[in-house]
């Protein structure tokens, strides 16, 4: 009903029709739901996160059989042989789901923001950092006040860290060890050099020597520049937060006394 027409009607019916055309706004109002960006994709996330954790675990335990078993049965290679397609056939179909789910204009975006997960299609040792898809069921590190988050932060970095020296190190092992001339032929070998290397050490008794080894000590080093930059962010974010705090016990307790002394 337009205005002219409602200034015309008697004041008990104008009323009534003011307050019948707020509750049809209001009603329309409250039947609008506003749709985040990528929110089919993120449920999809969502119910897959697990089972893609779980794989990751399971290739993480197949690729170890492979390379530290000197000898393997044929049953042992044949199971390693399936954990190995069944965990990339399931890990490409969901990348073309999530691609497929983000909203139109965003998909190269996405890309760009998930780079491990497109790496996982094509060098199967990222698809083991999946396993800390698992720390979500912590309940101590789903809260969300700073302590919590700094809690998920750093558990999230140390199982990455912790799964990336490993897997780094198998993955030189296996390159290294058959190579003429090679320093990385134990496993004890390959994880010191794993160690020394992400920590910017670097002793230098034990290096590759192979094209592929060289290639994996490059990923090594950006992956402990990453490391070291998430740490020096965690302990900034630690010391801001107890000197707010100790700020706030300052500036309480002088009120406290401004209070005290004004009575």
């Amino acid at each position: 009903m337009s205005g002219v027409a409602i200034s015309s009607l008697a004041p008990e019916a104008r009323l009534r029709a003011v307050l019948g055309q707020n509750v049809t706004m209001s009603s329309a109002a409250s039947s609008l739901t506003v749709t985040p960006p990528d929110a089919r994709r993120l449920a999809w996330e969502q119910r897959t996160s697990s089972t893609l954790a779980v794989l990751g675990l399971l290739f993480l335990v197949a690729y170890s059989l492979w390379v530290l078993v000197p000898q393997p049965a044929d049953w042992l290679i044949i199971a390693i042989a399936i954990a190995v397609v069944v965990t990339w056939f399931v890990f490409a179909v969901d990348m073309i789901a999530r691609i497929a789910l983000t909203d139109r204009g965003r998909r190269v975006r996405f890309l760009v923001t998930h780079p491990l997960d497109v790496l996982a299609l094509f060098m199967p040792l990222f698809r083991a950092l999946r396993v800390a898809g698992l720390l979500k069921h912590i309940p101590m590190l789903a809260g969300r006040s700073g302590a919590a988050v700094r809690g998920s932060v750093i558990a999230h970095a140390l199982v990455y860290a912790t799964v990336y020296i490993y897997v780094i190190a198998l993955a030189m092992l296996q390159a290294e060890r058959t190579a003429p001339n090679a320093t990385i032929t134990t496993f004890g070998d390959a994880l010191w050099w794993s160690l020394v290397t992400i920590t910017t050490v670097g002793y230098g008794d034990t290096y590759p020597v192979t094209g592929v080894g060289r290639f994996l000590a490059v990923l090594l080093m950006g992956g402990g520049i990453v490391i070291i930059g998430t740490a020096s962010a965690i302990v900034v974010s630690y010391i801001t937060e107890r000197m707010n705090g100790q700020r706030s016990s300052d500036g309480d307790a002088q009120e406290s006394s401004n209070e005290s002394s004004a009575s």
